[in-house]
């Protein structure tokens, strides 16, 4: 069963003249202990809820699972899918792609990504069993990752925050192979990675991973420890059969060859043509392909025999779909706000915001990277998601922006949580990788970012985004909302919950700001940008603006008008929703012919698409130290600044 794992792993990497050969073949017999082992899995129905989740997050080795997939009689995963690896509209990509097709849990391939979504979930796992019980949510997450996977700083924080947490139901096997691309891994690490991760609080083992027999025992021993996550050393030789580049970096990323392939056929007593596979093994894997389906037949009897409003209720989750109150209520609170008028930070915004969520959606799951009282993420009644208390919806990560991310993504990609993490804007440098992968996999994730720009002072340059705002609008499938007070907070709250197949972040002030919106039942700013405050006479240039410089340029109007200068004001939370919307929309709002001009306390990058050669207040060095208004004035970040750049304009 093994060595079909191998030689499809061969055949399809020399068919598409790339790809990476060695992990699979080194981890084959360690992948088929795992599917037909231990693993709750229905071939047939790789998508039913209660399944055990497997994430490959060695993902270069994309071909194991593909393989995996395959053989177990995926019905996606047909041979000529495997004969099409890495080619264009293939599901076969030359890394695992969620949902591509189905049993494919997340997309990897960026290393140390794949163990950290594992983590969140079993997170996930742990949280929906203490809400829903043991007869609806009862799974395994199990990962093969690498070498280099576990030496990626993020395996460090998922490790450690799931060691914490005690997620005994978290298998991870690590291909301990001893190579890396450049060499022998003795030529950049020398750290006991079974002691680090006993020092997180897990369980760990070492097997030779080519035994199928000490793997397999190895598994059931990890299945059976509840209380903590397990991580077992599987020593394998890379490129397993191979006659000259087994246990070799040269077998890691390229095809072996024609002449190395037919010697480990030989080597491996597998003298079938390419990707053909012998029927009485095929049937040994379709077995255990199909082991799972009376698992999945009894779940289905225990959910059949919920309550009905049990099954609704997790119906609904695991759809996404959002309660049908949510609307209203969030309807009600802006009108409650147009009437108090606050001025307060849009953190304490999102904070109040969350709150009216909170209460309406029982399936947020929130947290911070040990910012909870600068991020205002937690709400009343959210008690901390503990190993003591499943149900909490709180997660304290603790410093670790980027496994917290990573682990969000997991949340996500579980289903039945919708999960939003906190930390400042800043450190979104931490975040972006799990950011681009929550945008590339198309998931609702939610990222609160607060201190937003210089406005948040004293703290000085190291803190102060400035080329963030421009970084993660450029990035695809991305939402960046950028609200000006709190009505438009609870409404990009509102966008970002109903994203089904996108994340957000959404970019928060320290400082207060007034209350300018005009409010409403509609969403103004699901339109990306609106017309915030039309011209007095014939319009002359429009004003556009995010955030706290909104209260900017409705004074820098204020100026203008006064000289006789017809001053729209546009404000533009989100630039991606606004170029989502058609011509005429884009052009009833930003009219060609009319000067314009953009301020925004971050830079000035990008803003050339919506003014062309029109002015742009912004920043186009680092900030400093200093309180904000002193910041402001000092970079020039004022109404007076932008009306004295428009008018120049319009008397050149």
């Amino acid at each position: 069963m093994a060595n079909a794992l191998r030689v499809l792993a061969m055949d399809a990497v020399e068919a598409a003249k790339s790809g990476h050969p060695g992990m699979p073949m080194g981890m084959a017999d360690a992948a088929t202990a795992i599917f037909s082992g231990p693993m709750k899995y229905d071939a047939a129905n790789p998508s039913w809820p209660d399944r055990d989740r497997f994430v490959l997050s060695a993902g270069h080795g994309s071909m194991l699972l593909y393989g995996l997939l395959h053989l177990t009689g995926n019905p996606s995963m047909t041979l000529d899918q495997i004969k099409n690896f890495r080619q264009l509209g293939a599901l076969t990509a030359g890394h695992p792609e969620v949902g591509h097709p189905p049993g494919v849990e997340t997309t990897t391939g960026p290393l140390g990504q794949g163990i950290a979504t594992a983590v969140g979930m079993a997170m996930a796992e742990a949280k929906l069993q203490a809400e829903f019980g043991r007869d609806l949510v009862d799974h395994k997450t199990w990962v093969i990752a690498s070498d280099g996977d576990l030496m990626e700083g993020v395996s460090h924080e998922a490790g450690a925050i799931a060691g914490h947490l005690g997620l005994g139901k978290l298998i991870v096997l690590w291909d301990d192979n001893s190579i890396s691309i450049d060499g022998a891994i003795e030529l950049s690490a020398s750290d006991d990675v079974l002691k680090r991760f006993e020092s997180y609080g897990w369980a760990t083992a070492r097997v030779d991973g080519h035994d199928a027999a000490a793997v397999g025992a190895a598994l059931e021993k990890a299945a059976a420890d509840l209380s903590r996550p397990t991580l077992i050393s599987c020593r394998t030789t890379i490129g397993f059969g191979a006659p000259n580049k087994a246990g070799k970096a040269s077998s890691h990323g390229a095809p072996l060859g024609s002449e190395e392939i037919a010697g480990a056929r030989k080597a491996l007593n597998w003298p079938h043509p390419a990707f053909e596979i012998p029927a009485e093994i095929q049937s040994m894997w379709r077995k255990a392909g199909a082991a799972g389906a009376s698992e999945r037949e009894a779940w289905e009897a225990r959910f059949k025999n919920a309550p009905s409003n049990v099954q609704a209720e997790f119906n609904r989750r695991m759809s996404g779909e959002l309660p049908t109150e949510l609307k209203s209520k969030i309807s009600s609170y802006k009108a409650q706000l147009l009437s108090d008028q606050p001025k307060i930070a849009t953190r304490q915004a999102s904070q109040q915001a969350l709150e009216v969520i909170n209460a309406a959606v029982p399936e947020t799951m929130g947290g911070s990277a040990d910012l909870t009282g600068s991020n205002l993420t937690i709400t009343k009644g959210m008690d901390a998601y503990s190993t003591a208390n499943r149900s909490g919806r709180y997660v304290y990560w603790g410093i670790r922006e980027h496994g917290m991310a990573a682990a969000a993504n997991g949340i996500a990609l579980h289903g039945g949580l919708i999960p939003y993490t906190a930390t400042f804007l800043i450190f979104t440098d931490y975040c972006r990788p799990a950011i681009r992968l929550a945008a590339l996999m198309g998931k609702r994730q939610i990222f609160v970012m607060t201190h937003d720009s210089i406005g948040l002072g004293e703290d000085g340059p190291t803190h102060q985004p400035v080329e963030h705002l421009a970084s993660l609008r450029a990035m695809p499938n991305l939402l960046t909302m950028r609200p000006a007070d709190a009505i438009e907070t609870a409404e990009c709250w509102e966008i970002a919950l109903t994203q089904q197949s996108r994340p957000s972040v959404i970019a928060l002030s320290r400082q207060g700001t007034p209350t300018v919106s005009p409010g409403g039942d509609e969403n103004r700013s699901s339109k990306g940008g609106y017309i915030i405050s039309e011209s007095d006479g014939d319009l002359k240039a429009v004003l556009i603006a995010t955030g706290t410089e909104v209260p900017l340029a409705l004074e820098a109007k204020k100026i203008l008008q006064a000289k006789g200068i017809g001053t729209r004001v546009v404000s533009m939370p989100c630039t991606e929703l606004f170029d989502e919307q058609d011509a005429s929309y884009r052009e009833t709002i930003l009219p060609k012919q009319t000067l314009k001009a953009a301020i925004e306390a971050g830079s000035t990058y990008g803003w050339e698409r919506y003014v062309g050669d029109g002015p742009i207040i912004g920043m186009t060095t680092f900030g400093a130290s200093a309180p904000a208004n002193d910041l402001y004035n000092h970079f020039r970040i004022t109404a007076e600044a932008l009306a004295q750049a428009v008018e120049k304009r319009l008397e050149a």
